[in-house]
């Protein structure tokens, strides 16, 4: 679904962040990109978004490349980013904010009012706080409405930039749960995810992200037992999300 092909990417005149970075996300699969801090994670979903042009190297979605096509444009055609820190739009309401996110369907009300209804069933919470300021929220009600307004607009491919970034066990959870279920509805999903153990237990295959090489990659419960990630990655995250040395259930 999407293929990445030595992709170097950096910021104005500045050294290349992104150094030759190759991967790939199948269709119905979940791929989690784990590494530190400034490892280039979020430069990375920038660059296939849109935000931030490639210097060299390949994108394509779908089988087209994507070389030179706007952000909505890359949205219109089912490549949704929900970027980290949420960034919804305080002074909307919950109702607005997602509206918003359909703002390509918006001449079809029907259609909206079916996607609207699918983000309720999902987080049935925003239904409640449909008429509050998007402001007043909890972070974890945040988060929901941020994902919910990126599926209003239809995704085939949905980049999650951090979604468990500072909420509650519970929230994360659930977070976690909706994920999986998205995907058993046919959306594709590259995770960016500090909570490793988590994101290593639901992704299909992952990848480590190091000074902007992709270092590793397989599956998770391979990536859970390597060597290489316990010693060069688990070794410098943050206290509290080191995974442990038994690999996850099947």
């Amino acid at each position: 679904m999407l293929v990445l092909e030595n992709v170097w990417a950096g910021y104005d005149d500045a050294a290349a962040v992104l150094k030759g970075v190759s991967f790939r996300v199948d269709p119905l699969e979940i791929v989690a990109m784990l590494g530190v801090n400034g490892a280039g994670k979020s430069t990375l979903l920038r660059v296939i978004s849109g935000l931030l042009p490639a210097r060299r190297g390949s994108i394509s979605f779908e089988g087209r490349s994507i070389a030179g096509v706007p952000p909505h444009r890359r949205t219109a055609l089912g490549l949704v980013q929900v970027p980290e820190g949420r960034q919804i739009l305080s002074s909307m309401t919950v109702e607005e904010n997602l509206l918003l996110g359909g703002y390509l369907q918006r001449r079809d009300k029907a259609a909206l009012e079916r996607a609207a209804a699918q983000v309720y069933e999902l987080f049935p919470i925003l239904r409640e706080r449909r008429r509050q300021l998007g402001g007043s929220l909890s972070g974890g009600e945040q988060q929901m409405l941020a994902i919910g307004r990126a599926l209003m607009a239809k995704p085939r491919l949905l980049l999650l930039d951090e979604p468990s970034l500072g909420l509650a066990p519970l929230v994360v959870k659930h977070i976690f749960q909706v994920i999986a279920l998205l995907r058993d509805q046919g959306i594709s999903i590259l995770l960016v995810e500090q909570n490793a153990k988590k994101a290593i237990e639901l992704a299909d295959r992952g990848l480590i992200l190091r000074n902007g090489e992709v270092v590793l990659t397989g599956a998770g419960i391979e990536l859970w037992a390597s060597e290489e990630v316990k010693s060069a990655y688990l070794g410098t995250v943050p206290s509290g999300i080191l995974i442990s040395p038994k690999p996850p259930p099947l």
